[in-house]
C-alpha cells in the first residue's frame, strides 16, 4: 500500500474500475493522493503488479462485512458423544439411544463410544455386539457415517442424520366418477 510498493512500474486501475495503464509508481501515488485515496497492490504476482486507487479503510470495512455475512450463513455441525460400556444393560442402552435420537433430530452428528477397561479388552466381540445393536436401534433415522473402529481401549462409530428426501409429486386433479349405465 502507498509507499510500501517498491516496484518501478505498476498497472493502475482507478476507483471506477477503469484501467489507467502502466504508470511509474510515483505517478500512480501522486494520482491517488490527488483524489484523497490510497494506492493498494491487488495482484503482486502479476507482471507488472496491479494496483488500484481506493479508500483502503472503506475496503477493509467492506471485507470484514462480507466475512461476517459468510459466517452468518455457515452451519456448524456439532459432534455429540454418548458413551457405553460392554456390560451396559438393555434399559440403559434404550435410554441412551433416546438421547442419540434427540441429537440426530437436532441435526448433530453423534459419536457412539464403547469404553473397555482391564480384562474387557479380551472380549472385544461383546463390545462390537453392543455397537451393532445400537446401530440397529437407530437405523430408521441415522446412517453410519464412519464404520465401527477401535482406537486403543475405545471402539466407536459415528452416526449422522439421514437426509429426508421429500418427493415433490404433482398432485393429480380429481377424476370424475365413471358414468353409470342404466
Amino acid at each position: 500500500m502507498n509507499e510500501r510498493i517498491r516496484i518501478r512500474e505498476v498497472r493502475v486501475i482507478d476507483e471506477d474500475g477503469q484501467q489507467l495503464g502502466i504508470l511509474p509508481t510515483e505517478e500512480a501515488l501522486r494520482r491517488a493522493y490527488e483524489k484523497g485515496q490510497d494506492l493498494v497492490e491487488i495482484s503482486p504476482t502479476a507482471r507488472p503488479p496491479v494496483c488500484k486507487i481506493m479508500d483502503f479503510g472503506k475496503f477493509k470495512y467492506q471485507q470484514k462485512k462480507k466475512e461476517h455475512e459468510a459466517r452468518k450463513h455457515q452451519t456448524v455441525i456439532d459432534i455429540k458423544e454418548v458413551k457405553f460400556r460392554p456390560k451396559t444393560e438393555d434399559h440403559d442402552i434404550t435410554f441412551k439411544v433416546a438421547h442419540i435420537k434427540r441429537f440426530i433430530e437436532e441435526g448433530h452428528k453423534t459419536k457412539v463410544t464403547l469404553m473397555f477397561r482391564g480384562r474387557e479388552m479380551s472380549h472385544m466381540e461383546l463390545g462390537a455386539a453392543v455397537l451393532h445393536k445400537i446401530i440397529g436401534l437407530t437405523a430408521e433415522y441415522a446412517k453410519v457415517e464412519q464404520a465401527p473402529r477401535t482406537e486403543g481401549r475405545n471402539m466407536f462409530v459415528i452416526l449422522a442424520p439421514k437426509v429426508q428426501q421429500q418427493q415433490h409429486a404433482q398432485p393429480q386433479p380429481p377424476q370424475p366418477p365413471p358414468a353409470q349405465q342404466p
